[in-house]
């Protein structure tokens, strides 16, 4: 398995010239190609493939006096730079034929100097290395300082330098994983999402909502009113911005360090999770949009995804349509309506539930049943008497093996 090692690096004044130049090289190229095809489709010209398109905006422009400065940087970042356009167009393609499923893919569109994520990426071929001191050297660029937190499993194949809107700078490396399964487990559980708490458990417990959003936002809303003060385009304001992106970013690092912890945890201790699989991009839409986001649910849900299958577990989601919250797991009753202001009811043969548990039973309960059914069905908690007369309700059809007819 691939997977993503993320390290603060700490370059120097002079590294971070040449990171701003190398970023600037990419971003031309990246526009040029893009520009070329642009202008050869107004044109009526056959689309420009991708080794031409290399030759036009690389090869031939860095003999010219305008783009000669392309020569100061690393050849490879400038080719990486040309495959993040055509995977871009790739994708765009495939999401109009509708080979791509999904939400509908954009054309690609320029890059600007003023976005807020700059990032430039070397391969192998670019024979970047870590040195003894534990530094990053960098073609064209130097060493660079790197804060290293853990150690990399393996050797890394590439590794973007990313430079972010509060202005820190990380290099991303890539390395091949070995899966060292957990040893096995017999607990198993159902997970379900809310935004009282954040997650209930089927064996009852609840985990509290961190709010790590809200609870910065009286911060957020100081840093956001003196922004709202400074001068357009003065170096004030450039401060001011750092200020609140910076704010910003240690929001999302909290929430995904909270994230990172439980997922570990709940992958650890069970040998199967299930969850709902939500429509977390339809509830955005909603008025409780900013709870919604603040509690990130996707990233917590990746998270348990890909940890699951890097050690050995299982991992499971839920049709959204599946009535977790209305359906008795004693019984197998569906109740009529449930609206979200309920959180006990009681049912029919004389259960009461609490609203978040009982949907988590009943998801650890319907995640069992696609595990182990063949038929995919959803099968309740607890054994559902039949109905009078109908002891099998799904008869197998008659077949004939060897001229008998057997059930």
């Amino acid at each position: 398995m691939q997977l993503r090692y993320n390290f603060r690096l700490y370059p120097a004044a002079e590294h971070r010239r040449a990171l701003a130049r190398a970023f600037g090289c990419a971003r031309t190229v990246f526009n040029d190609g893009l520009r070329a095809r642009q202008e050869a489709r107004k044109q009526g010209l056959p689309y420009i493939s991708d080794g031409d398109l290399s030759k036009r905006v690389i090869t031939a422009v860095k003999q010219t006096p305008e783009r000669a400065w392309l020569g100061e940087v690393s050849a490879v970042l400038l080719q990486q730079a040309l495959t993040d356009l055509n995977t871009a167009y790739r994708n765009f393609f495939a999401s109009l034929s509708g080979k791509r499923k999904g939400k509908k893919v954009a054309p690609p569109r320029f890059r600007s100097r003023k976005d807020s994520r700059q990032a430039i990426r070397f391969t192998k071929n670019a024979k970047f290395k870590i040195t003894a001191a534990g530094r990053l050297r960098l073609p064209k660029i130097g060493d660079v300082p790197v804060r290293w937190s853990r150690s990399l499993p393996s050797e890394p194949s590439s590794v973007t330098v990313i430079k972010d809107s509060a202005g820190r700078y990380f290099a991303s490396f890539v390395v091949e994983t070995t899966d060292k399964p957990l040893p096995e487990t017999l607990d198993e559980v159902g997970i379900d999402l809310g935004l009282t708490h954040f997650a209930t458990l089927s064996n009852g417990k609840k985990i509290d909502n961190p709010r790590i959003l809200r609870r910065a936002a009286k911060k957020l809303r100081k840093a956001q009113k003196v922004l709202s003060r400074k001068q357009k385009g003065s170096a004030n304001r450039t401060k001011a911005r750092l200020k609140v992106a910076r704010a910003y970013a240690k929001v999302a690092d909290t929430r995904r360090d909270w994230s990172h912890k439980l997922s570990t945890r709940l992958v650890r201790d069970n040998q199967a999770v299930y969850v709902e699989d939500l429509a977390v991009s339809a509830l955005a839409r909603t008025r409780l949009a900013k709870s919604i986001h603040d509690a990130g649910w996707s990233q917590f849900v990746t998270m348990l995804q890909y940890k699951a299958a890097k050690h050995g577990r299982y991992f499971g989601k839920v049709s959204r349509w599946f009535p977790s919250s209305k359906l008795c797991s004693v019984c197998g009753i569906v109740a009529a309506s449930m609206p979200l202001n309920v959180r006990e009811w009681t049912c029919g043969c004389g259960v009461t539930h609490d609203r978040d548990v009982n949907a988590a039973i009943n998801i650890l309960a319907a995640g069992q049943a696609d595990r182990l059914n063949d038929c995919g069905v959803w099968v309740g908690p607890g054994a559902i008497p039949a109905p009078r007369g109908e002891a099998v309700t799904h008869p197998k059809p008659r077949t004939r093996q060897a001229g008998v007819s057997v059930l």
